[in-house]
């Protein structure tokens, strides 16, 4: 993927049109630049963003480079003000703080959350993904055991490090 200059990224909800370039980039870093064994398959949620993810006090942000999708972030609504945080994906060429994306996502995210009256948010990642770990850690995320994840955890086979997040 080419990219144009930093100063055309915009955060933005997400659109249909944006679908095959949103897969692809999460696809390539799942599986070319992390070997993550997951296929497309396996996350059936990427092909019913709308559904999953934009219903109840849900939704999903796309970081634009001149309406080319490089980052991604959804939350799905499971109930009680509750959600899962899902997709944080960001391409490597905008990741770590010169570009802040990764936090400029998660902030839109976690404002929605507030705005919504969520009160707790989880999220399930991988154990090889260590900086993601410290990201979360830093912006106030707390490792939990798997057994303390809500029953309506929607569990991904791939994930082995779960996290909380209290909004205040």
């Amino acid at each position: 993927m080419r990219f144009q200059s930093y100063t055309t990224i915009a955060i933005t909800t997400y659109r249909e049109k944006y679908l095959a370039q949103i897969i692809e980039l999460i696809l390539t870093i799942q599986q070319k630049e992390f070997n993550i064994p997951v296929t497309l398959e396996a996350q059936p949620d990427l092909q019913k963003i709308p559904e999953i993810y934009q219903s109840g006090k849900g939704n999903f942000w796309v970081a634009l480079n001149d309406s080319q999708p490089f980052g991604t972030i959804g939350l799905i609504d499971i109930g009680e003000n509750t959600g899962v945080i899902r997709k944080m994906f960001v391409h490597a060429a905008f990741r770590g703080i010169l570009h802040g994306v990764s936090h400029q996502l998660l902030q839109t995210l976690l404002q929605w959350a507030a705005q919504n009256e969520m009160k707790s948010l989880y999220l399930g990642t991988v154990e090889r993904l260590h900086a993601s770990h410290r990201f979360y850690e830093k912006n106030g995320f707390n490792r939990i055991p798997m057994d303390k994840l809500p029953k309506q955890f929607p569990l991904m086979k791939v994930d082995t490090i779960f996290y909380k997040y209290e909004i205040k």
